[in-house]
């Protein structure tokens, strides 16, 4: 591995067994490399094996000559050697005796978003004076979160550490994992570690909005050359995912080495044939790992997750048999997938019309960072398509996850401007909802199939594969790790629980792997791992269009009004009475023939109350009397409370 092992020789430790038949102790011998150059003297050698096989190198011999009666020795000797290779095993197996027992250093793990949910990862590891954060992710807001475009973690807990971090560790491109890095910017500032793909479109979003000074904050690492911290020494290690350049880290701290394999697949033919280092994660697993953090995403997933290059074919067949135009749609972040559908476009003389900004902007970095190779004059614009055939034109678009504001989204509603679904169209969604998403996915697939297109989806068995590692992938890192400890991570619970008993089949000790919600702070040293405390945590409700943070209370008051409707009163009192007829207003509650009846019930209703109040009842606490009087007439009405506006002025 990293020792260079070349003229190093080979000594042996003495070692006493007990013979099983008499209390003579025989002297055997264990072969052990060492970075010393002695060797035993000939005679030293010698009598340490008088009686017994000779042992060189590793290798024991019999003594010659043997008859039936040594018999005995012969199997004792080759017993001798299953139990030295048993125990060999078994340190190989769990190497943690090379973990420092005695160190009084402590590591505290927090993370502030993606477990019990799928995205929004973000992770704090804090020694006493330094702290890192490991990625900023957003997520995706559920349906009822009206005018939220995205969630963002809350930052709460790094506002209070502020003084501790040292920087924000970013392991791959995926929005999922830096899609909060601008948020997060607008509030606080520290130095930005990662490889060029992530940094680069970090740096398209601080662009957007409007933090291009804070670039400077940027540190471009290097794989396999570890990089002091703070703290920390941490090295970033290739691994396969579904963007390129995505990578696991390796941080060692004074308590022990931590493993944090980031979002994960075991890939041995990627589309750049860069496969998992797998050479240098087996490295540090012989090292002794104390903890592992790991990608819990596929744990319910038996075998192996498909090769990203096994899509080419499915892609391939279709380009062969199809004379119309085809449109493709996938993640922008999803390079690979994007390059492979260009390439086999152009191997069907098509040209290349991208739509969509993040799509555009990601092709455009990968291009100039040298990750993909595209001639620039393949490309076309939207509003140059019509000039071609449709056999001569390839779409690659955003609106996979039928994102409303999307290319694909305005394209099946007929709302884009330059392109138009036709019945002769064939459209290619390489991508799987994320949790949550099935539905509005659902929606476009809908509109596009009644514009008359055909929609290649889940019909098409490998036109996607995931980017995450299944069962058997996970236990190759687990094998390959060996961790004393395990956190599994970035999953909801049930995949969190999954990849627990899979740990545990690989030989982790049931108690000695945590199974956290987001908050949970972890303590974690060679001696033991608990959980200590719980700290704040949520989510940030963005609205993209304004650029803003939405409070949770105006989300909550949405959420009602659409749940329950509003009523609208306006009154005039004079002198204790009402002047004229209440003006009443309803939304969400009925139609119109109906709404005019139940209007006509209320204001009788309150003409009633008024007429019947007291003066004093009028000029003190009238509008909440009001409400309080209406409220029990709109309940038995309708089951529920709508949100009541009562606006009353007194003349």
């Amino acid at each position: 591995m990293e020792e260079n092992s070349q003229n190093n020789k080979t000594t042996y430790d003495q070692v006493n067994i007990e013979s099983e038949n008499t209390n003579r102790k025989k002297t055997f011998r264990k072969w052990k490399r060492k970075e010393d150059d002695r060797e035993f003297p000939k005679k030293e050698k010698k009598e340490y094996f008088k009686n017994s096989s000779e042992i060189q190198d590793g290798i024991s011999s019999i003594q010659e000559g043997l008859n039936e009666k040594s018999n005995l020795g012969l199997h004792k000797d080759l017993k001798r050697v299953v139990e030295l290779n048993n125990k060999n095993h078994k340190n190989t197996l769990n190497p943690h005796y090379k973990l420092d027992l005695k160190t009084k250093a402590k590591i505290r793990i927090t993370p502030l978003g993606g477990l019990g949910e799928i995205g929004g990862n973000i992770t704090v590891i804090e020694s006493q004076d330094s702290a890192i954060v490991v990625d900023a992710g957003m997520s995706f807001p559920e349906a009822d979160m009206h005018g939220v475009d995205i969630l963002v973690p809350d930052f709460s807990y790094l506002h209070a550490i502020k003084d501790k971090i040292v920087g924000l560790i970013i392991t791959h491109a995926h929005e999922d994992h830096i899609g909060a890095v601008p948020h997060l910017f607008k509030q606080l500032q520290f130095p930005i570690y990662g490889t060029p793909l992530p940094l680069g479109m970090i740096g398209n979003k601080f662009d957007e909005c409007g933090l291009k000074k804070f670039r400077s904050y940027f540190r471009i690492v290097e794989k396999r050359k570890p990089i002091k911290i703070g703290d920390f020494e941490i090295e970033w290690i290739h691994i396969t995912h579904s963007v390129i350049d995505a990578s696991a880290l390796a941080i060692k701290t004074q308590a022990g080495v931590i493993l944090h394999t980031g979002d994960f697949k075991i890939d041995h033919t990627p589309v750049d044939n860069f496969p998992t280092d797998l050479h240098r994660l087996a490295y540090y697993g012989e090292n002794g790992i104390m903890l592992m953090l790991s990608d819990s995403t596929n744990s319910h997933r038996p075998g192996y997750t498909p090769s990203e290059s096994s899509v080419g074919p499915s892609f391939e067949n279709i380009f062969k048999n199809t004379q119309d135009r085809i449109i493709m749609s996938t993640f922008s972040s999803n390079i690979h997938r994007v390059y492979q559908a260009i390439n086999y476009g152009l191997q069907f003389n098509r040209k290349i019309c991208v739509i969509g900004r993040s799509m555009e902007k990601n092709l455009e970095i990968a291009r100039q960072l040298g990750y993909i190779h595209i001639p620039q004059n393949v490309f076309i614009d939207a509003h140059e398509v019509e000039k071609y055939s449709d056999s001569e034109v390839l779409i690659v678009t955003t609106g996979s996850q039928g994102e409303t504001m999307s290319a694909l989204y305005r394209m099946a509603t007929d709302e884009h401007r330059h392109i138009k679904i036709k019945p002769t169209d064939t459209i290619i969604i390489s991508a799987k909802p994320i949790p949550g998403n099935e539905g509005n996915v659902s929606k476009v697939i809908n509109f596009l199939m009644k514009s008359g297109a055909k929609v290649a989806y889940q019909d098409f068995s490998e036109i996607h594969v995931s980017g995450h590692a299944a069962q058997e992938e996970q236990k190759l890192m687990l094998r390959l790790i060996k961790p004393k400890f395990f956190l599994p991570i970035h999953g909801e619970y049930n995949h969190l629980a999954k990849h627990k008993e899979t740990a545990i089949k690989c030989g982790v000790l049931e108690k000695n792997i945590l199974l956290m919600e987001d908050g949970d702070q972890i303590e974690v040293c060679p001696n033991y791992i608990k959980k200590i405390r719980s700290v704040k945590n949520g989510k940030l409700f963005i609205d993209n269009q304004l650029g803003k943070i939405v409070d949770n209370l105006t989300v909550l008051d949405r959420q009602k009004l659409a749940e329950d409707g509003i009523i609208i009163i306006s009154m005039q009192i004079k002198d204790s009475k009402m002047v004229e007829n209440p003006r009443i207003q309803t939304f969400g509650l009925l139609g119109d023939k109906e709404e005019k009846i139940f209007i006509k019930e209320l204001d009788d209703a309150i003409k009633l109350y008024i007429s019947n109040a007291k003066p004093e009842t009028i000029n003190k606490n009238l509008e909440n009397n009001i409400k309080n009087y209406l409220r029990k007439i709109v309940f038995k009405r309708f089951k529920k409370y709508p949100t009541m506006v009562l606006n009353i002025y007194f003349l």
